[in-house]
């Protein structure tokens, strides 16, 4: 390859990006594997439901707990170095969980996955910023997401179907192969940034907590937090281990149909993921309006389903599962948050702040909702069936604890990312008014 200065924005771009993304599938694919492997995970493992949900928390946890120091190393090194370490753990993460017979062997595994997991996405999300114009980059991150939504269909169909046919060690030593193949193709064609362009100034490298303070200072970081805390964790809580048992054991639906209902979510994300970066693109002024309007729908959906009388229709839970699917795509607007209130030089470490949110509270609900079920079965003596429609719907009900939580932490957190804007002249017009006026803004690179 020549020394020549490449374009930002060029076919180059589109390889860089596009391997990213493929990367980032492959991460999606080994996150949410155990969420459709929990009931043969039960039996292989013995299990009871709060060790069950133990495997999804540890993964979470960890992913969760890397998510500020991948920021900071991320500005500090650059993407390319995290997505190929990224892919290296994760393969050594499926392949332990392959060979695991006993649950601490199994957790070792769901350990790698979770760390590799949690470089990649934030890694890709920063190729996007150095590679592309600004007025590009929202829509890019929602087609970021909604390809890598992808991975759940991997894991829906032919991981499930490979998982019934072979069994559980040749399902996940493949998963572990396709690792191996994003960690070639990263490693030949993913580069940091444009060829010839200057180097995206780092973070002090013996100032790391100054950095940290820097952008949870931002009024704009906090909002994104909240965004992504409030959107993201309903659909992982249901993808990564609870949506499964629940559809089959509390509902009770057929494994297969199950699964076919689960694509949902990548139908959603496909469809919505491109219409939300067109709305943040032309209104930012309402990005956390937006936001809002997706909690209330989620807690709707949740409360129809667990108030239903007995099992509630197909229909039903297609809306259930398309309104909870609608956060996945929902939640990237807190990292568009986190890209237009900091600066260039820690945006990888305001991102990592914004995608500790759902991650956070993903695993605290995943971790209750089984300590829930175990408690209620104790309470029974031990009798009946462990994973039976009552007791999904108090243990399920916890997840209106975390959705009001932040939604009031949108709310506060937005008035005070308003007060800043408006010291600096930009003064938001009430929604209503705008309306009524029709004053919706267009454009620009800030608002909430």
């Amino acid at each position: 390859m020549s020394d020549k200065a490449v374009k930002v924005g060029s076919g180059q771009a589109w390889w860089v990006w596009g391997i990213g993304v493929f990367a980032y599938l492959v991460a999606v694919t080994q996150r949410t594997s155990f969420g459709v492997a929990g009931l043969e995970a039960t039996e292989r493992f013995d299990a009871s439901a709060s060790i069950l949900a133990t495997f999804s928390v540890v993964q979470l946890v960890v992913y969760a707990a890397l998510q500020i120091p991948v920021g900071l190393m991320i500005d500090k090194f650059g993407s390319r170095r995290l997505i190929i370490f990224g892919a290296v753990l994760m393969a050594i993460g499926q392949m332990l969980l392959a060979l695991a017979t006993s649950v601490p062997a199994g957790l070792v595994g769901r350990f790698f996955v979770g760390a590799g997991d949690a470089m990649t996405f934030v890694s890709v999300i920063r190729l996007i910023s150095a590679w592309f114009p600004g007025y590009r980059v929202p829509m890019l991150t929602q087609f970021t997401g909604m390809v890598g939504q992808l991975g759940q269909l991997l894991s829906l169909v032919p991981f499930v179907a490979l998982l019934h046919w072979a069994g559980w060690a040749p399902s996940f030593l493949s998963l572990a192969a396709l690792c191996v193949i994003a960690f070639v193709l990263s490693l030949i064609a993913v580069r940091d940034q444009p060829r010839g362009t200057a180097p995206l100034p780092a973070g002090p490298q013996a100032k790391s907590l100054a950095v940290l303070r820097e952008a949870w200072h931002e009024p704009g970081t906090r909002l994104g937090f909240w965004t992504h805390f409030s959107l993201q964790f309903t659909s992982n809580v249901f993808l990564l281990a609870w949506g499964y048992p629940f559809l089959v054991s509390g509902q009770g639906l057929d494994p297969t149909v199950a699964s076919g209902l689960m694509t949902i979510f990548v139908v959603v994300a496909l469809v919505f993921g491109p219409l939300f970066g067109a709305v943040v693109s032309r209104h930012p002024l309402r990005r956390s309006t937006l936001a809002l309007t997706i909690i209330i729908l989620i807690g709707a959906s949740w409360a129809t389903v667990l108030l239903w009388p007995g099992r509630a229709p197909i229909a039903v839970l297609v809306v259930l599962m398309t309104l909870v699917a609608v956060g996945g795509p929902g939640s990237m607007i807190g990292f568009d948050f986190a890209r237009t209130f900091n600066a260039p030089r820690i945006i990888g470490t305001a991102t990592g702040i914004v995608n500790v949110g759902g991650f956070t509270a993903a695993l605290v609900s995943v971790y209750f909702i089984g300590l829930i079920l175990d408690l209620q079965f104790a309470a029974a003596g031990g009798s009946g069936e462990l994973y039976n429609l009552g007791a999904f719907r108090w243990a399920l009900a916890f997840q209106f604890i975390p959705l009001a939580l932040g939604a009031l932490g949108i709310v506060v957190t937005r008035r005070k990312t308003r007060a800043h804007l408006a010291e600096t002249g930009v003064v938001l017009v009430p929604l209503l008014q705008a309306i009524a006026e029709r004053r919706w803004r267009r454009g620009g690179h800030r608002g909430i």
